[in-house]
């Protein structure tokens, strides 16, 4: 048994004993105590992180796979630590075949040895001849290379002249005031941790190659021609769709600058990591969306794609609307970014200001998927969570708003029954009795693993905005996110923000729903007849706290619903009783939670004089 096992089976013997307390690792505490984090949720007056600066040129030649980049890294320490080492990352090294080679390093101008064949490759330790003090910074300068492969991945070759960058540059593990340095090791499923950073990125293509990248394009006026030039800048300021470079542009080359090669500069500032994107042939639309209706702040969303494709026709609108109303409605952050790009790739796959999503004909799914893909713009991006060990605070999210704004697009019984199908039918079907709580560190799920990082803490988070109610949830949300953007949230501070926010103590509920190995199954064992109605026994055999509707149907063939938020699990989340006032004679009840959905409907119903 793992120690992170260890910590959770250990807290599953509290709760039967009885105790709800939201208790955490002996690092995490540290932390607390030490005054980096705060139980009131916000950080601690001792919180601090690091952050790089780092300047990236590369050369990329189409159709030659071979990626060849230099880089210098300006690495800020800004902990109270004596940093002797940096770990740094190499995330492509999970992947035989594209691994990076690091063809020289140099640490304050000076050469040291760098090893590329060792065992742990996606994480390698760098000593420093010089400590690195605190509050003090140094110097990398590193020059590698790999090849991108070709195949269905988060990125590789499109075609023979379109690339995808990803995870493609050395950087600095994130070290934080919890765990120290980040030593997760990346096996190709978990995703990432990374530093705000910034980035300025120069990349070399030949003629007629164009660059899309996250960030903002430095140069337009000497890498694209005038009249190409023109409608971006015309679409910055445009609802409608402006197609940018088309297929008759390319073929005429009337697209980028007719150089040899062309240099394209990027700056992102106070990001967590970049993608690029590269093409010959691919369209180019544009618009722009207001996001911000205090400021009137523009944000512009691209697209690129091959002609054929046509659900990426619709990309620049199906991305105006998810901006739009991710700004304006849930979360109710405006979108925080400059830009947003949709490329047709394979992954389906989020990145800052970056979309790699692959061409279906299905529109609608198309557009589903683009949501969840900007979803991600908040978690984890603007809140800086650390998806390699606690994914639930990125994906359950991203999969919560998806559901939010599908409600909006295609109606809430559409909504609903996608969200089921997608999001929950298989685990509610399948065995619970190996279920691991939400909280457990994901390299350390042993079952259901998708579950628990998507359709479980979602369904967390629509059960307590259904307790709370939109406009306090919302407080407590936004209490959250202006407490921790641009930083490291981990699940505590979620539970503290939320609970400071909301101004109520929500510890019952979040040990409910994070700390158990519960699922959701009602049994409605008892219905007795009171003077004010009916008095309904419910028994909550899976143990989560979940919100119910009491469907009630008349003697006069009439319904009526009696809603139950999961306020009622407060005082006892194993059983309770539902008081339900009529004056009518009741012919049947049953317990109905949408997409709460039960794993044992049939005990859900009661029929009189039965």
């Amino acid at each position: 048994m793992t120690r992170s096992l260890f910590i959770l089976a250990s807290l599953f013997l509290v709760m039967q004993a009885g105790a709800q307390t939201l208790t955490m690792p002996a690092g995490i505490q540290k932390a607390y105590e030490n005054g980096t984090r705060s139980t009131d949720g916000k950080p601690g007056k001792n919180y601090w992180q690091n952050h790089g600066r780092y300047t990236i040129s590369l050369t990329v030649l189409p159709p030659d796979s071979i990626i060849r980049g230099m880089e210098q890294i300006v690495y800020f320490n800004n902990s109270p630590d004596t940093l002797k080492s940096l770990n740094m990352k190499l995330i492509m090294n999970f992947r035989q075949g594209s691994a990076i080679t690091v063809d020289e390093i140099m640490v304050q101008g000076s050469k040291v040895a760098w090893d590329n064949t060792k065992a742990n490759p996606t994480n390698q330790k760098l000593d420093l001849s010089a400590p690195l003090l605190p509050h003090d910074s140094v110097n990398l300068n590193i020059t590698w290379h790999y090849k991108l492969l070709r195949r269905p991945a988060r990125d590789g070759i499109i075609d023979s002249t379109s690339f995808y960058l990803a995870y493609f540059y050395p950087r600095v593990a994130v070290y934080d005031d919890y765990k120290g340095w980040d030593t997760q090791p990346h096996y190709g499923s978990l995703e990432f941790y990374n530093d705000f950073n910034d980035y300025t990125v120069n990349v070399t293509v030949p003629a007629n190659f164009m660059v899309w990248a996250t960030g903002t394009l430095q140069n337009p006026s000497e890498v694209l021609q005038p009249a190409i030039a023109e409608r971006l800048q015309q679409s910055m300021t445009s609802d409608s769709t402006i197609h940018v470079a088309t297929v008759q542009d390319w073929s005429n080359k009337q697209v980028t600058a007719q150089n040899a090669s062309n240099t394209w500069k990027w700056v992102a500032n106070n990001i967590s990591d970049i993608a690029i994107g590269i093409s010959d042939h691919y369209d180019w639309d544009a618009a722009s969306v207001i996001v911000d209706n205090k400021t009137k702040r523009r944000v512009s969303m691209q697209a690129a794609f091959a002609d054929s494709s046509i659900d990426f026709h619709h990309s620049v609108q199906f991305g105006r609307y998810s901006l739009a109303w991710f700004s304006k409605n849930w979360p109710g952050v405006p979108y925080p970014y400059p830009k947003s790009n949709a490329f047709q790739g394979f992954a389906d796959m989020e990145y800052p200001m970056m979309i790699n999503d692959s061409h279906t004909p299905d529109l609608v799914f198309a557009q589903l998927v683009q949501d969840h893909e900007q979803a991600h713009t908040y978690f984890p991006f603007y809140m800086g969570t650390n998806e390699s060990y606690y994914a639930f605070m990125d994906e359950g999210w991203a999969t919560t708003f998806e559901y939010l704004i599908g409600i909006d697009e295609k109606g809430q019984q559409a909504a609903d029954k996608f969200y089921k199908t997608f999001r929950v039918d298989r685990w509610i079907r399948g065995p619970h009795e190996k279920e691991n709580p939400i909280i457990t560190p994901s390299p350390d799920v042993t079952f259901g693993g998708g579950n628990n990082a998507y359709g479980k803490p979602s369904l967390s988070y629509l059960a307590l905005k259904d307790l709370l109610g939109n406009k306090l949830f919302k407080k407590a949300l936004h209490n959250y996110m202006n407490n921790w953007n641009g930083k490291h949230p981990i699940p505590w501070d979620y539970f503290y923000s939320m609970g400071s926010g909301a101004k109520k103590n929500l510890d019952w509920f979040f040990y409910n729903w994070f700390y158990t190995p519960n699922y959701i199954d009602l049994n409605l064992t008892k219905v007795e007849q009171t003077k004010k109605g009916y008095a309904l026994n419910i028994k909550n055999i899976g143990g989560f706290a979940v919100p119910f509707d009491v469907i009630a149907t008349y003697d006069d063939g009439s319904n009526e619903s009696f809603h139950q938020t999961p306020i009622v699990w407060e005082a006892n989340q194993k059983e309770t009783v539902v008081p339900i006032k009529t004056r009518k004679k009741v012919k049947s009840l049953k317990l109905e939670g949408g997409i709460f959905m039960d794993a044992t409907e049939k005990d859900n119903t009661w029929t009189a004089g039965s």
